[in-house]
């Protein structure tokens, strides 16, 4: 059994209390810390509050601070959630007698209810973000609370960021508090060593923890439906569900609507339901009934659920992960980590004692990380990095970070940024990117909202779009055509703030012109352009990724598809396609032929058993039209010889052992010999120097066969000039004359030290063991028997000589009596011959 804290019910004060005059006194714990942290706030910069959950820090501290701190200007505190930033709001509003937007007001995205005399504003994270871009001063700001930062949210890790960049270079007097239940005390302190620290220990009740694993062989939804049944018939009170998704929360509302009691109401609780199903779940249940709330992991923080005193956690979370390689977001299910456990636990002791059923072993509770990984580490970085750009910083290292962006995002994010216009050649922010970044939406639904110009119906087509792939529909058709037709009420608002419309009115003068849907489409979701593999739904995406459609959808049958709406599944192959519009793709090439490119290639023919040269023009990946070349001249014969090695791989070139050799040679010189400029003969560099190092010895080349005979180790020679061929052979030469007179050859294996292999009799007289590389690398020596078996592999010749010889001596005077086999192998004579032919 271990405690959790409580949370006080916030009741609105008396009409002649006022809550900013001192007439009232808070009872919630940390009240007990807030002379203290008024004492931080007046000291430090930033201040670290350590506040349980319950403890009263998001609904009751912020309005302490405004009426003691004296602060001039207002506060704006962050929340990472929109469900979390609104019911915090209202908590804060309603102590004060008033409706929000007044003295407390909040910011989301598509609402808002601030105004001129707004003091205490709860915004969400890319609010601050927009704020911060539009007056990097934060005019008229004197505290930013960044609350819950244990979530660490990728809006939350670049806020840290630019506040810290603003209180550096601009704004000395702005404050910045750090609130959580857990927040990584080392990692904070890393990044701002003279922040002080306050904690709060808050009130506490009982939770029960128990480990009520699923049955192994029974269906998990079933068997979460059961163990809720089983904990409703046990113990009095309501019960809060926590679940990976929304699908599952579908599901196991309708297996449990049968087996409830007439008192029970079901009540979903995610991000996307209605403000009023979402306060359904939040608020009291009515005198003799009882609730379930099945939630995601939105109910984990921020959110006080009355009434619950049970909790049933089916320790699993869905998360996206984005891969860099892809461009692609991956989604997940995956198993919680210890703090969410606890947090979840926590849940149930808010108010009273309450139990906890963890429906998994202890086991698998122990093995979970301690902390869940922050976004910035698996997430698209491309609206972060146009945020940087626009902030004037495309040096992410300028900046202060807890975890700084990783550098594959990065490169993922420049080169999208880079084909929505964003940014040029060099990487320089574009007038068409500093727009985008004005919309405050992800890069490529701002690219569309940009190129739809100043046009209304256009406009308001782009911010459709852009509304209903921001908040993409969760079942439905695939058919991104037919959620225009009918746009939900919260994609209306949405796409009104995106158009920058002021009318209260629900409809858009939206156009359903197919061409200009689909060049919209194409300017956010170039490299989402698809083709039809196969009549089972498969296609290739101009990326060169696979997608997939079901079969039976009516969109499978269209040879060309614009695809938006991706999702790569866990083990799946192919990314799930799931919204596409159809392409003419004949209408894009003419609206955009710049996206073309024209090469000449070699092909396969399966037919003739032989490589045909064609005149291909490709969209990216995809080719739109291809064209037999007859009679190519010598150049287009080489240059497609070129582009077909480019696309096969190194291996269709003839690597006998010479040219293998080489390659190994020039691999270990780099690292041997570092000092002296060895050219990079790694896969991608040999591929990308084709035509310095090949295409020389491509004249009179026709075929695949006449390809096979082009000395390849000729033509890696001319790589080097002849003072570094010199310095090879004499440095790392092939072969090694042995004291016989021997030339054996040398193997090479990059990583590895050479090997020479060597019958033992041929190496008497030889004290140490020969080296390569200015005496740097010494041979391994492969010592033979005279059958030519190995007898001993040895780096040391010398050690080798004084210690293990004694034992081969041994066995193989037997066995081969006819061979020398000296006592003293380091002063005997080399030799070839046997003790018979010696004597003569």
């Amino acid at each position: 059994m271990i405690l959790f804290h409580k949370e006080a019910m916030l009741q609105c004060p008396p009409q002649n209390v006022n809550p900013f005059n001192g007439d009232s006194v808070a009872s919630l714990p940390v009240s007990a810390v807030v002379e203290e942290l008024l004492d931080a706030l007046q000291r430090a910069p930033q201040v670290l509050l350590h506040a349980p959950t319950g403890a009263g820090k998001s609904t009751w501290l912020p309005l302490e601070i405004l009426r003691r701190a004296g602060l001039p200007g207002k506060i704006v505190m962050l929340e990472p959630r929109r469900l979390a930033t609104k019911n915090v709001a209202l908590r804060l509003a309603a102590q004060l007698s008033q409706a929000p937007g007044q003295a407390v007001g909040y910011r989301m995205r598509a609402e808002s209810r601030s105004g001129a005399e707004t003091r205490l504003e709860v915004v969400t994270e890319g609010i601050l973000t927009r704020m911060l871009q539009q007056d990097p001063e934060l005019g008229g700001v004197s505290l930013v609370i960044l609350d819950e930062f244990h979530e660490r949210s990728l809006q939350a890790d670049l806020a840290l960021a630019l506040l810290l960049d603003v209180q550096q270079g601009l704004r000395a007097d702005l404050k910045i508090l750090i609130m959580s239940a857990t927040l990584d005390d080392r990692r904070l302190l890393d990044l701002l060593p003279d922040a002080p620290i306050i904690r709060s220990e808050g009130r506490s009740f009982p939770v029960e923890r128990v480990y009520h694993p699923l049955p192994a062989q029974a269906r998990p939804d079933a068997a979460i439906a059961s163990a809720v049944c089983a904990m409703l018939d046990q113990h009095q009170g309501s019960l809060l569900l926590f679940l990976p998704g929304v699908a599952e929360i579908h599901r196991i509302q309708g297996l449990m609507a049968s087996r409830i009691g007439d008192d029970v109401d079901l009540c979903p609780l995610y991000g996307a339901l209605s403000l009023e199903d979402q306060q359904r779940a939040i608020r009291p249940s009515p005198p003799g009934r009882r609730k379930v709330v099945l939630a995601t992991n939105i109910a984990e923080t921020s959110l006080t659920i009355d009434g619950i005193s049970l909790v049933a956690d089916s320790g699993l979370e869905r998360a996206t992960e984005f891969d860099a390689r892809s461009g692609l977001s991956r989604l997940q299910t995956r198993r919680i980590s210890q703090a969410s456990m606890i947090q979840r636990a926590g849940r149930a002791g808010r108010l009273s004692a309450g139990v906890c059923w963890h429906l998994y072993s202890q086991s698998h509770a122990e093995r979970a990380p301690e902390h869940h990984q922050p976004e910035i580490l698996q997430s698209d970085l491309g609206g972060l990095y146009l945020e940087l750009l626009l902030w004037g910083c495309p040096q992410v290292s300028s900046l202060a970070w807890i975890d700084s962006p990783p550098a594959p995002a990065l490169a993922a994010a420049i080169s999208l940024l880079k084909t929505l216009t964003a940014l040029d050649g060099e990487g320089r922010l574009t007038a068409a990117g500093r727009a985008m970044a004005q919309f405050g939406c992800d890069p490529r639904l701002a690219a569309m909202l940009y190129y739809a110009g100043d046009n209304r119906q256009h406009r308001a087509s782009a911010a459709l779009l852009a509304a209903i792939l921001e908040e993409p529909p969760r079942s439905g058709s695939t058919d991104l055509r037919d959620h225009l037709a009918q746009p939900l009420p919260h994609w209306q608002r949405r796409a009104r703030q995106l158009a920058g419309r002021s009318s209260p009115r629900s409809d858009l003068p939206h156009t359903d012109d197919g061409e200009l849907l689909q060049t919209l489409l194409a300017r956010g979701f170039r490299d989402r352009i698809a083709r039809r593999r196969d009549a089972d739904g498969r296609y290739q995406l101009a990326c060169g990724l696979g997608a997939a459609l079901s079969a039976d959808e009516a969109l499978a049958g269209m040879e060309w598809l614009i695809a938006p709406g991706l999702l790569q599944q866990s083990q799946a192959p192919d990314a799930r396609i799931r919204l596409a519009v159809p392409l003419d793709i004949d209408k894009l090439i003419a609206a955009f032929p710049d996206w073309l490119t024209i090469s000449t290639t070699m092909a396969w023919d399966r037919e003739k058993g032989s490589l045909r040269v064609l005149r291909r023009e490709q969209l990216d990946r995809l080719v739109w039209r291809e064209q037999p070349q007859a009679r190519p001249s010598a150049e287009v014969m080489q240059q497609a010889l070129l582009n077909w090695i480019e696309e096969q791989g190194l291996s269709v070139l003839n690597w006998d052992a010479p040219a293998l050799s080489l390659r190994q040679r020039l691999l270990c010189a780099r690292d041997w010999l570092p000092e002296d400029p060895w050219p990079a003969v790694d896969d991608a560099a040999l591929l990308a120097a084709l035509p310095r190092w090949l295409m020389p010895w491509l004249d009179g080349v026709h075929d695949v066969r006449g390809l096979k005979n082009v000395n390849i180790s000729q033509a890696l020679a001319g790589l080097l000039d002849w003072s570094s061929r010199q310095r090879l052979d004499s440095e790392l030469p092939s072969h090694y004359t042995v004291p016989t007179g021997s030339r054996l050859p040398i193997r090479y294996q990059h990583g590895q030290p050479p090997v020479l292999a060597v019958r033992m009799q041929e190496m008497f007289g030889e004290k140490q063991s020969p080296s390569v590389a200015q005496g740097r690398v010494a041979l391994v020596l492969e010592l033979l028997s005279p059958a030519q078996h190995p007898l001993q592999i040895t780096g040391d010749l010398a050690g080798f000589w004084q210690g293990a010889y004694r034992q081969v001596q041994k066995e193989m005077k037997g066995r081969y009596p006819k061979h020398a086999w000296p006592d003293n192998p380091a002063e005997a004579l080399p030799t070839r011959r046997t003790k018979k032919y010696l004597q003569r």
